[in-house]
């Protein structure tokens, strides 16, 4: 589920009809005594951070000139919440609050349908007051029971007079819910202020993944459930995945220091046996810089993307592949993609990738023997190799190396961009093929492995389909490049460069 900031959350909320407290977004120290000045009185200086609990963290504090909110603001802009730092500051109106109530919304998927929690005595120690939380159903099409609602602020201690101005904001909560396909949406606290207006004073919200699509105006910048503002590497990652239907690709930077020195990248494949991956080389001493999953059959194009941006991750000690062998996957393609993005940046860094499941032989046998010739041992093993055995083994190697990634860049063969060089677009790059160095024997090598995509034409590769054929076969290509290389002809090569590394 992806997320939204407090200030996001309440422009929503504005827009359909709750009212907010006057506030500012900050990015700087200045920017802060600014706003400050503008609101002309006290205000609230807030993180903008995905965390519980940012007063405890020195996350919230009053100010009373624009003098204190500069200097508030100062401390707080680059503080790391879970390592990720806070870029921006939330700069609002303090408020005269007389009553704080709790509204949250979220999907029960038990009574499969949304739920409001109603606490008519705020949120604070909610846990403690399960019984004198209100269950209100809310319907898909006509939203909350309004009976139920009215009768639940009946039996309060609410002024009679502000009942049906909370009832209204209630109503308009849950509307906003829906129009922007929220997943939780939550008030806490909804505040009735001295001068008697009903408010929403804090908020979080969630918005479903698949429909953060038809919200552009929600500035969400990645459809993922992530607990940090994107980083640039996520945001890379997103592009990639977005651009690529073929199984998913979902990569998370976590927390982590670069001088760690037990410091890896991780590739799993598939959410139990990633999770069960994650324990064994967490358990073996080491620090997972990121979690990344591809899976559901990706094609060997987003494998080879997703292990360029584990490696651009500086500071990595080895890398750790292992998942579950899910019923759909051809492990095959995940070790082409492998292969190719480990010869290309020519890995120093030990690598252990358990291929589990369809086609494990053969995918083992395709890694362990394109990497032979590596810097750095890379170790390829099935299903009945437990994650845990795995671990240890990756453990021996990392301390056999004593290596550490700073770095890496891509080796492109000399022939790319070669006049007399064979050329075809591609869908998200070029395929190159030197004709130079593609005697009779080579040519034959190239045809054969290329799926039906290339034909000898006079001795020479050539393409056997038309451009529109060939366009979609990155897959296929890639394949046919990690084959000759292991036969020690690397004449073909399939040109993917990711935006933002390359």
């Amino acid at each position: 589920m992806a997320r939204l900031h407090e200030y996001q959350g309440k422009a929503a909320l504005r827009d359909h009809g709750i009212e907010v407290p006057r506030s500012g977004v900050a990015r700087s120290a200045d920017e802060a005594a600014s706003i400050a000045r503008e609101m002309g009185g006290a205000v609230v200086v807030k993180i903008q951070a995905w965390t519980t609990g940012r007063a405890a963290l020195g996350g919230v504090k009053m100010a009373d000139t624009p003098a204190q909110a500069r200097a508030h603001a100062g401390a707080m802009l680059g503080m790391r919440i879970g390592n990720f730092p806070v870029t921006e500051l939330l700069i609002e109106e303090k408020l005269d609050i007389a009553r704080e109530l709790f509204v949250s919304l979220t999907i029960d998927d038990a009574a499969r349908r949304p739920m409001v929690l109603l606490s008519l005595e705020g949120g604070t120690g909610i846990e403690d007051r399960a019984e004198a939380v209100h269950r209100l159903a809310v319907h898909v099409s006509t939203g909350i029971d309004r009976a139920a609602l009215e009768a639940a602020l009946a039996g309060s201690t609410i002024d009679e007079g502000r009942r049906g101005a909370v009832a209204e904001a209630i109503v308009k909560i849950v509307e906003t819910a829906a129009a922007i396909e929220a997943r939780s949406l939550e008030v806490n606290p909804l505040v009735i202020t001295g001068d008697g207006r009903v408010m929403a004073a804090d908020c979080r919200v969630t918005v479903d993944d698949y429909a953060v699509f038809r919200h552009p105006e929600l500035g969400i910048e990645i459809a993922r459930e992530l607990d940090h503002p994107p980083t640039e590497l996520e945001r890379i990652a997103f592009r990639v995945e977005e651009a690529d239907h073929r199984g998913t690709f979902y990569f998370a930077r976590l927390p982590h220091s670069e001088d760690d020195p037990k410091l890896v990248g991780f590739h799993g494949a598939g959410g139990g046996g990633s999770m069960m991956s994650m324990d064994a080389v967490t358990n073996a001493g080491f620090t997972i810089a990121n979690f990344t999953d591809t899976s559901g059959n990706p094609s060997s194009a987003k494998v080879y993307a997703a292990a360029r941006i584990i490696l651009s991750q500086p500071g990595l000690v080895g890398y750790f592949g292992s998942g579950s062998g899910v019923a759909s996957q051809e492990q095959f393609w995940s070790a082409y993609g492998l292969a190719k993005a480990f010869f290309e940046v020519g890995l120093s860094i030990p690598a252990v990738i358990r291929l589990g499941g369809n086609s494990e032989d053969r995918a083992v046998e395709i890694l362990n023997d394109a990497c032979k010739e590596l810097p750095a041992v890379v170790e390829g093993y099935r299903k009945d190799d437990t994650p845990q055995f795995c671990a240890e083994r990756f453990r021996e190697l990392v301390e056999a190396s004593g290596d550490r990634l700073q770095g890496t860049t891509r080796e492109v063969p000399a022939f790319v961009g070669k006049a007399g060089s064979l050329s075809v677009k591609i869908d998200r790059g070029t395929l190159w093929v030197d004709l130079d160095a593609c005697d009779s024997g080579t040519t034959a090598l190239v045809v054969r492995h290329s799926s039906g995509l290339l034909k000898d034409e006079g001795g020479k590769p050539a393409i056997a389909l038309s451009d529109e054929e060939l366009a979609g076969k990155d897959s296929e290509l890639i394949a046919c490049e990690v084959e000759c290389r292991r036969v020690g002809k690397p004449v073909v090569f399939v040109d993917i460069p990711i935006e933002g590394l390359d």
